[in-house]
Order: C-alpha cells, then sequence, then structure tokens
C-alpha cells in the first residue's frame, strides 16, 4: 500500500474518524484507524464498536492499493504536526507504516486489516 495527500485534504477526514476513538480502548484494534486504499481512494474507518465513522479521500497522485490499521491518535499527531501545504507520503512495508514529508520520517507500528471488527458483518438475531 502506499499514498501521496496533501495535509489539509487528509486532516479533517482523519480529525472525524479518530474521534470515536477516545480513552483507553477494550481491545488493541480499537485505538487502531483501518486505512485502505482502492480505485484512487483512500477510505478511513474508525469505530468503539457502537459507533464507526468512515471518510473518504481522493487520491490524486501516485497510489498502489492495500489496506492495514496504524495507531489514531499517533497518526493524528503527526499530521497535524506537519506544516500547512505539507505533501505526505504514506508506504507499508511490513507491519510497519512510513509517514514521510518533507526532511521528515516517522514509522507507525501497524495491526493487520483483517483484524479490525466490520460492523456492517455483524448480525442479532431476535
Amino acid at each position: 500500500m502506499k499514498f501521496i495527500v496533501e495535509r489539509e485534504r487528509l486532516l479533517k477526514p482523519l480529525q472525524q474518524v479518530s474521534s470515536p476513538l477516545g480513552g483507553r480502548p477494550t481491545l488493541p484494534i480499537l485505538g487502531n484507524l483501518l486505512l485502505q486504499v482502492d480505485e484512487g481512494t483512500l477510505r478511513l474507518t474508525g469505530t468503539d464498536l457502537e459507533m464507526e465513522m468512515v471518510a473518504r479521500v481522493a487520491l490524486t497522485q501516485d497510489h498502489q492499493p492495500g489496506a492495514t490499521t496504524v495507531p489514531a491518535r499517533k497518526f493524528f499527531d503527526i499530521c497535524r504536526g506537519l506544516p500547512e501545504g505539507a505533501e505526505i507520503t504514506v508506504i507499508l512495508e511490513g507491519d510497519r507504516m512510513l509517514v514521510r514529508s518533507g526532511r521528515s520520517r516517522f514509522s507507525l507500528s501497524t495491526l493487520p486489516a483483517s483484524d479490525f471488527p466490520n460492523l456492517d458483518d455483524w448480525q442479532i438475531d431476535v
């Protein structure tokens, strides 16, 4: 997975999907965001198992499809701390996600996208 996006296009959707993830999650994966790149779109998903927030960001530059989860707070703080107008490059390498912008470099641990809970798949018989 790889994508390049402008800071301003990513920051607001990232903040919105991170909002249900307050406090200390009961499961480590609930502190993560699901990132999915496919067909020119970055899809961001956050959940607390009661509600799910999804945002989409159109990718206008080079990208490669893929999916992973990344710590929501750390990813948001990194993006927020970058200067206005910054171009952010994100590359998934094994179980690490590399975030680059200008001379800044960050490496975040990831969890597999397959571990992320999908509320659409949950059904209850009443």
